[in-house]
């Protein structure tokens, strides 16, 4: 940390008007990601409240940076927003203890986990429906651990779509903590430096709307979370598809 405040000191101002914001770790490990983690969004999703979390994985292939569009696929008009709050894993370990899992946090940062919702629901695996490239908005900022109260926890998280509150509420109403979610995911695979933890999004989801209230193009989607800034992108209709030709293929 010292080193990296003299490299920053001692660096240019940028304008970030002015440059594209990538996501903020340029090589990603495993991308974890959490679903049904707050009580109100797993009743206002038709689930039971989880007695162990439900994971799936992302793909760096679908992540974008804040100030990106987010692209709503040519095949569906589902595109639904999912303001979470992400752990940065900063030390490996394996069969690592609750009580000292957040030593093994180098930071947290916000991601907005753009699902499409029919594909999601096309097998009961939800894989596909949260890997579209273009869906995974991630930054603007690395928040080191120290600058955020223990664990995450107690910070307001609100996704707003055009100006409208639609997700509103405290890291404290997830089902499992940051620090539960690393102990129980390092009893099967190693934890890494660079693996992020993706936890979870609150109700006000479009899906449980009535009507539905999905993200169309030119859609201004912005997830802001309590010390880790404001996590902002547009959205964009997929440009034409043009099918990809067999190698040789006229």
């Amino acid at each position: 940390m010292e080193a990296a405040q003299v490299v920053l000191e001692n660096g240019p101002l940028i304008d970030l008007e002015k440059v594209e914001l990538l996501p903020p770790l340029p090589n990603l490990g495993k991308i974890i990601c959490v679903g049904l983690n707050y009580i109100d969004h797993s009743l206002e999703s038709g689930f039971t409240v989880p007695d162990y979390p439900t994971i799936f994985t992302r793909f760096a292939s679908s992540l974008i940076g804040s100030g990106a569009s987010i692209t709503r696929p040519a095949v569906s008009t589902q595109l639904d927003y999912e303001g979470e709050m992400v752990a940065i894993i900063g030390t490996a370990g394996r069969h690592i203890a609750e009580s000292r899992a957040l030593d093994h946090v180098a930071g947290y940062s916000i991601f907005n986990d753009v699902s499409v919702r029919d594909y999601q629901k096309k097998s009961p695996q939800w894989t596909i429906g949260k890997n579209f490239d273009g869906t995974g908005a991630f930054g603007p900022y690395f928040i080191t651990a120290d600058e955020i109260p223990s664990g995450g926890k107690g910070l307001r998280i609100q996704t707003r779509l055009n100006g409208a509150i639609v997700q509103d509420a405290s890291t404290n109403d997830m089902v499992f903590s940051v620090a539960q979610l690393i102990s129980i995911l390092s009893e099967v695979i190693t934890l890494s430096p660079g693996d992020i933890i993706v936890s979870g999004t609150p109700a006000g989801v479009g899906m449980a709307r009535k009507p539905p209230l999905f993200m169309k193009h030119g859609d201004v989607c912005e997830v802001e979370i309590e010390g880790l800034g404001i996590l902002r992108n547009t959205v964009a209709d997929e440009l034409s598809v043009v099918p990809c030709l067999e190698s040789g293929a006229a």
